[in-house]
């Protein structure tokens, strides 16, 4: 969906005139729980498009399944302008390729609203690790043996993913090592346990804040401001990218007029530059871009990923 200058300016005449799109609260579910990163993106959109739409606007957490639950909250919710579902790329993207049986379709159950913000996974070492740029690693990792294991937070997760299409970019084979969440990765690279991992930079930022670890490599088309000394993959000679994003879907059949409503609404609490200041130091960049260019998103990166979930031979239950 394209959002029109007529929409737009309708959307403008809406704000203004403080009319209400709706009198019934407008729930955004999240399949994470309180507290996540995606939690604090979800409330912070939620407390803007509070004041632009002029009516109640609250987050509710349903975490479970890796947010498959809140995915199938919303894909049977009514159709109305007062239900959204606030997701990570994942759920929408790399879940459809690697789940043997998932009960929704992004592209036909949920209409895409707006996406919000979007983050770069990186790849780091640990500080025992004796190489200083990728191209190292990627010599040492070609000698064998365990400098040639990475780890991520999660089998299936993003940077599993991202990290099996290196390895394929590079030409080596790397094992993957699954831990049960970021604390346990960041743990056992500052113990020399695993040699490296793909994580979100900002997490990998706490590793070499300590001294105990360093970044080789940010996934984004290009630096990640908060990290402006760490080269892009592309940078480094291998041709790949890879950013993460949260965005807002409706469920499919919500009318157009109403969509253009709610879009408008996140897209402006995205462009405020208070969010954009608490979303920095997360790791986050606000995007805030409309149904048409997150429709867009979405399809690239099904394109993307779907041949490297698939040639992982990965497939969760």
């Amino acid at each position: 969906m394209k959002l029109t200058r007529r929409s737009v300016l309708g959307g403008m005449t809406f704000f203004a005139s403080g009319a209400k799109a709706d009198e019934r609260p407008l729930r955004i579910v999240l399949g994470y729980p309180a507290g996540a990163s995606s939690d604090t993106v979800a409330r912070l959109i939620a407390d803007r498009m509070r004041v632009s739409l002029n009516r109640p606007v609250f987050v509710e957490n349903k975490p479970g399944a890796s947010g498959i639950v809140a995915n199938m909250i919303v894909k049977t919710a009514a159709p109305d302008g007062n239900t959204l579902l606030m997701t990570p790329l994942a759920n929408m993207v790399a879940f459809p390729h690697s789940y043997a049986k998932l009960d929704y379709d992004p592209f036909k159950d949920y209409v895409p609203v707006a996406h919000l913000a979007s983050f770069q996974l990186a790849f780091g070492v640990g500080a025992q690790v004796p190489v200083q740029t990728l191209a190292e690693y990627v010599a040492l990792a070609r000698k064998g043996g365990s400098f040639g294991n990475f780890a991520s937070a999660a089998v299936g997760s993003l940077p599993h993913f991202f990290g099996l299409m290196f390895a394929k970019s590079a030409g080596i084979q790397l094992t993957h090592v699954p831990y049960k969440g970021t604390a346990q990765v960041l743990q056992a690279l500052m113990a020399g346990e695993i040699p490296a991992a793909v994580l979100p930079i900002a997490d990998l930022g706490t590793l070499v804040q300590s001294g105990k670890g360093r970044i080789l490599a940010s996934s984004g088309a290009a630096r990640s401001p908060q990290y402006p000394g760490v080269p892009t993959f592309r940078e480094c000679g291998y041709d790949i990218e890879g950013s993460a994003w949260y965005a807002l879907f409706a469920p499919a059949g919500t009318p157009n007029e109403t969509v253009e409503i709610l879009a408008r609404a996140a897209i402006d609490a995205a462009h405020q530059p208070e969010l954009r200041q608490r979303l920095e130091p997360l790791g986050l960049e606000a995007t805030g871009l409309g149904p048409t260019q997150l429709a867009a998103i979405m399809k690239a990166d099904d394109e993307k990923w779907g041949p490297v979930i698939l040639a992982s031979g990965f497939r969760a239950e």
